[in-house]
């Protein structure tokens, strides 16, 4: 049976652009795939034939050759589908091999990241993470910070190129500068990164002395960092090009500040507020009165204690709090009083205090009304 003409075959004109062939190959090949067809028994004939037209469609001479003699053009040995290659091999698997390792390229290509598009001369480098602790006093104003960052940077014997005295690197002669290799394995045609040159497409026969061919070398660098005022812990800062030095002159990566503020003895924190617990004694808290209270400023503010406060009564102070990290004003201060209970009493101050008790039966309504609510309470349960 005389073969069908493989334009035919592909279902496309025949000055059919090669964006316009392979797109129909594709399109015939999802669509006459064995696996897809299990019930047609001439699936895999009519899939083979479409592989075989698209071999020849898709490469130039062939094509030509086609154009011009037709199918008479690869009879004989001259190289078509299934034709006999020199040494008495059959070419036809890794003709088709090669021609679906194409489609399959293009058709999960995105998905699995991508094709490489050639060599990778240069690669971006690693971007780094320092951690940085500050008090709450340099969170509160700011500070400027000289920090030592472990990090690679170029060669400065061969310039970042990785070759002794700046020489360029030469193609790779495993992978002719693609920096991948291909392998026939059954049906499919698997693509590895290329072992001679690691994906780079380019190898380096006399590799630099100071670094051994990677184009950096690991040093420590100091780096003067701003840190604003108002951070808190979790608060990221970046610094672009600070980071790890590209390979074989790529672009650096950022180095990105992270900051961790360390817990205060005095001053708790919450957003842009302050809270400070002040003990008072009893004797304060009954009178009433004034006391200073520091600030985290390092200043000085006097607050007044009314008479007859309790424990965990709050007061605040305006705008003494933290300043907010990206303006937008400052935080308050908040002064909660812990009335304190005297200890190691001697005998007079026990004296005194029980003539005060004695004396206080109208001075403590909160007790007064508490213990009259337990009453009741026992009265009712007895009910």
């Amino acid at each position: 049976m005389s073969k069908r003409d493989y334009y035919d075959v592909l279902g496309v004109k025949k000055g059919a652009s090669a964006d316009e062939i392979k797109k129909a190959y594709r399109q015939k090949a999802k669509e006459l795939h064995p696996d897809r067809n299990q019930d047609d028994p001439n699936a895999e004939s009519q899939f083979k034939e479409v592989n075989e037209a698209y071999d020849v469609l898709k490469d130039a001479e062939k094509k030509a050759a086609y154009d011009r003699f037709g199918h008479a053009a690869f009879e004989g040995g001259m190289g078509g589908a299934g034709a006999r290659r020199p040494g008495g091999g059959m070419g036809g698997n890794a003709d088709f091999a090669s021609a679906f390792s194409d489609v399959f390229d293009d058709l999960f290509g995105d998905f699995m990241g991508g094709r490489q598009g050639g060599r990778q001369r240069a690669s971006r480098g690693a971007d780094l993470r320092y951690n940085l602790r500050v008090t709450l006093e340099e969170a509160h104003s700011g500070l400027q910070k000289t920090i030592t960052v472990p990090t690679s940077v170029p060669c400065g014997s061969c310039k970042g190129s990785g070759a002794e005295g700046g020489a360029e690197p030469t193609t790779c002669p495993t992978c002719s500068g693609m920096g991948k290799v291909r392998a026939t394995q059954g049906f499919f045609t698997v693509e590895r990164t290329c072992p001679t040159c690691s994906g780079l497409g380019q190898i380096i026969k006399n590799p630099c002395k100071s670094c051994g061919g990677n184009g950096r070398v690991q040093k420590d660098r100091a780096l003067s960092v701003n840190i604003p005022a108002g951070v808190e812990t979790g608060t990221r800062i970046r610094l672009a090009g600070e980071g790890e030095a590209g390979m074989r002159g790529g672009p650096p990566g950022d180095l990105y500040i992270f900051i961790e503020v360390e817990k205060h003895k005095i001053f708790e924190r919450d957003g842009v507020d302050l809270h400070c617990r002040v003990p008072v004694s009893i004797t304060a808290a009954a009178l009433g009165g004034d006391i200073e209270v520091p600030t985290i400023d390092g200043g000085r503010s006097r607050v007044k204690i009314p008479s007859g406060s309790q424990s965990g009564r709050q007061m605040r102070l305006r705008s003494k709090g933290m300043p907010a990290l990206r303006g937008g004003g400052t935080g308050d201060m908040y002064i909660e009083l812990a009335v304190e209970t005297p200890v190691n009493l001697t005998s007079r101050q026990k004296e005194l205090l029980r003539e005060f008790e004695a004396l206080s039966e109208d001075n403590n309504p909160e007790s007064k009304s508490f213990f009259s609510s337990v009453k009741n309470f026992w009265d009712s349960m007895k009910g």
